[in-house]
């Protein structure tokens, strides 16, 4: 029998489950296809008086603020449904306000909540309230700062709404970047439109019909539109454009978005560095590298039969690398997840030991630190090697 290559997704015994998808069809495909769910009934699973949870506060010096794009990429029919017309984007833009500006910013809609925990928490009484009234640290309509700021794109998980990253978002802006969180429609539990509608997952359920490769490279596509209709000099569709540096511009995601950070650098030559946060890589590093610009792998453990996609990947990078491993963490600890299933009573998976919070505080400081590094050219010592302060952190050295 041919052995499959182990994936991101397929060496955690357990997820949390709010990370759990809809039944897989073939173990390759596990990372960028629905891991198959058997949901732990828990308190939570049945408690109808769930109080929503509190994403921890963003570390940098400035408030934040955000605004929601509806992008039409008239250029590019939909890949996924094609009768839908030119391929429709939702995108939330954060960036560094002003302080004591703009009203309190919802986490998600409540439709999108419902979706969510139908999907992953079948049979479940949460009310979509308690996830949906999530309590967030950013401003709609805030005052935008002074100044013009590198931008960076980020791309959720396989499945998962664009929400799934929203601290990460709100720490990068309140750092002083302006990041635009991507949804990919028909690609998660469910993306919600200026009109109201809330549309939902087209590619879940087959995935011989819609192979994770062509979803990653699919997502490369979104991700450099979503840079031409933010930075466009004539008709900008975001009215604060001019906070954004063009010239600085980088990418991260996680899961499946973590390996499109990898094809968007493969095919956009404006992105200078990216970040891929636990997604194996199912498009390949092309021959040349990335062309030496910087690349950061972060994934949780595996043991000693690594992910072959990222063991390739870090063989062809040729610029400036590294592949941390963060002790005690699982494929969801570098989103909301587990901040939402704490509140939720929802357990750990059992090889779990680090907590939600400070899986937060080391996605944070690791992401930040990266770019940083590359788009500012700020001495990050953590990136050096092991820091005391985040023994959790381990660095790959082959």
């Amino acid at each position: 029998m041919t052995r499959r290559p182990r994936t991101r997704r397929t060496v955690t015994a357990a997820l949390l489950a709010l990370a759990l998808a809809l039944p897989m069809a073939a173990a390759a495909h596990a990372s960028a296809t629905p891991a198959a769910a058997s949901v732990n009934r828990t308190r939570a699973a049945t408690d109808t008086d769930v109080s929503p949870a509190e994403l921890p506060a963003p570390t940098g010096p400035y408030a934040v603020g955000r605004h929601i794009l509806h992008l039409v990429d008239e250029h590019r029919q939909d890949p996924w449904v094609p009768s839908a017309g030119p391929r429709q984007l939702m995108v939330s833009m954060y960036y560094p306000a002003r302080s004591g500006t703009g009203g309190p910013a919802p986490y998600m809609t409540t439709e999108a909540a419902r979706l969510l925990l139908r999907t992953k928490l079948p049979g479940t009484t949460i009310p979509a309230e308690a996830v949906s009234g999530t309590r967030t640290w950013s401003h709609t309509d805030a005052v935008p700062r002074h100044g013009r700021y590198p931008l960076l794109l980020l791309s959720p998980g396989f499945t998962m709404p664009r929400t799934e990253i929203t601290s990460l978002a709100e720490d990068l802006a309140s750092r002083g970047y302006v990041v635009a969180l991507v949804d990919h429609t028909y690609e998660n539990t469910g993306t919600t439109f200026p009109d109201g509608q809330t549309l939902t997952c087209a590619v879940c359920d087959d995935p011989d019909a819609y192979p994770p490769a062509a979803i990653q490279e699919s997502r490369a596509k979104d991700l450099s539109f979503v840079i031409d209709a933010v930075t466009d000099r004539r008709h900008p569709a975001w009215r604060h454009a001019g906070m954004i540096d063009g010239s600085r511009i980088g990418v991260a995601g996680h899961s499946l978005g973590g390996a499109a950070a990898v094809s968007t650098m493969a095919h956009d030559k404006r992105v200078l560095a990216g970040v891929d946060l636990d997604g194996t890589i199912f498009s390949p590093v092309p021959d040349d590298g990335l062309g030496g610009r910087p690349f950061m792998l972060m994934g949780h453990p595996v043991g000693t039969d690594e992910d072959r996609t990222w063991t390739d990947t870090w063989n062809r990078l040729t610029g400036w690398k590294r592949w941390l491993t963060v002790t005690g963490s699982d494929h969801s600890s570098f989103t909301d997840v587990p901040v939402l299933a704490e509140k939720l009573g929802i357990p750990e998976p059992p090889d779990t030991t680090l907590s939600a919070r400070r899986a937060v505080q080391l996605t944070r400081t690791y992401v930040a630190a990266f770019f940083a590094l590359h788009l500012r050219g700020i001495p990050e010592p953590i990136l050096n090697g092991p820091s005391p302060a985040y023994p959790e952190v381990t660095f790959h050295s082959r």
